[in-house]
Order: C-alpha cells, then structure tokens, then sequence
C-alpha cells in the first residue's frame, strides 16, 4: 500500500485566526498549493486532518466546518492541486453543545480519524507523514508510526521552545514547503538493497 501525507489544517496550511467558522477567515499560506501539487504529482495522497472543537464549544456548526473546506478545495483546484479527503473532529469534553461533548478517539492526538481515512483511502500508515504545527500532530505520527513534521507557522515557533520530553520530531522546518521538500526527498530515496547490508565473507 502506498503511504499519504496526513496535514494539519490551521496553522499549516492556512493562517491560524483562532476559530475558523467562516470562508472569509480563510487565509491559504503563499506555499500551500503549490506543496499540495507536489505532493499530487509524487503520488502521494494528501488528506487533511484537523480538530474542530468549535463545533462543541457552539461557535459554528458542522455545516461551517464542511464549507469552510469546500471554499479551500476550490482554492486548491484554482492552482491545479488537490486534496484527496478531508476528516475533522468537533467533539471536545469541555463542550457546551450536548452532542459534541464528549472525549474522543478522533480528537488529535487520538489516531480516529487517520483509521478512517486507512478505511477509506487503503493507505499505510507506516509509509506515511504527518505535518503539522503542534506537538499533538507528532503525538499523532508517534501513534500511527508515521514520521511526524512539526512547523514553524502557527502556534509551531512557540511548541518548538517547548519540546515534550517523551516525544522528538522527524524534522522540524520553517513551513510547509519546507516540509514537502523534506518529505519527497524521503520519498524518492532509493530502498537499501537488502543484499548491500550482508557483510562479506572474510578471506
């Protein structure tokens, strides 16, 4: 199976502007779709993968969320790039919606919606990346044993003046385009030939 490249939402691939409930708050990174098309043309799927807790705390409902990604889709499609599928959780246990206010296994750093997107998609985790600008999207690669990405946008300046004693990141880069490059040079790199590693015999 082929590996895909798990991204976060705001704060990687848009600015992050606190709770993004509407189109107009939408501001996509100079970089992303041109990383995304990277991404395309190596045959790598790219699938989004975000916490939504502004569903469970009331600010916007799911249907705020989903359009919010359709207008980035088009934003996308307008540069020739794609995005292969979207998957977000609106559940938080403080939330003041009833129905949203719960724990979950879907909520970062919980691996729930990247086993749905494994459903859905048929891709292997452990050919895969994650990208994001928190250290629970390294938590996250850390519980799927994917290689995680931690990026300087959003709020990843300031996670990286705090590392996690338990947890390192694969790379940590000034974005994302910093991180597609990262990534497909990983991904092109040759598989070591099983037979180079066998010791000679001695004479």
């Amino acid at each position: 199976m082929r590996g895909a490249v798990f991204l976060d939402r705001d704060g990687t691939l848009i600015e992050d502007v606190g709770y993004v409930g509407r189109i107009d708050q939408v501001t996509v990174y100079p970089w992303t779709v041109d990383s995304i098309r990277a991404f395309n043309r190596a045959g790598l799927p790219v699938v989004v993968v975000t916490n939504q807790s502004g569903v469970a705390r009331g600010y916007f409902s799911e249907a705020a969320v989903e359009e919010v990604h359709r207008h980035l889709t088009s934003i996308v499609q307008a540069g020739g790039a794609r995005i292969d599928a979207y998957y977000y959780c609106p559940h938080h246990p403080n939330g003041s919606v009833e129905a949203y206010a719960r724990s979950c296994e879907c909520r970062k750093p919980g691996r729930g919606l990247i086993d749905r997107a494994v459903r859905d998609l048929g891709v292997d985790t452990a050919r895969s990346y994650v990208v994001g600008d928190k250290w629970i999207d390294v938590a996250l690669a850390r519980a799927i044993g994917a290689r995680g990405l931690l990026v300087r946008t959003g709020y990843g300046a300031n996670e990286e003046e705090q590392p996690q004693a338990s947890l390192f990141a694969d790379a940590i880069v000034d974005d994302l385009a910093a991180a597609t490059g990262w990534i497909l040079r990983k991904h092109r790199a040759p598989a070591p030939n099983p037979e180079s590693q066998i010791p000679s015999p001695k004479c």
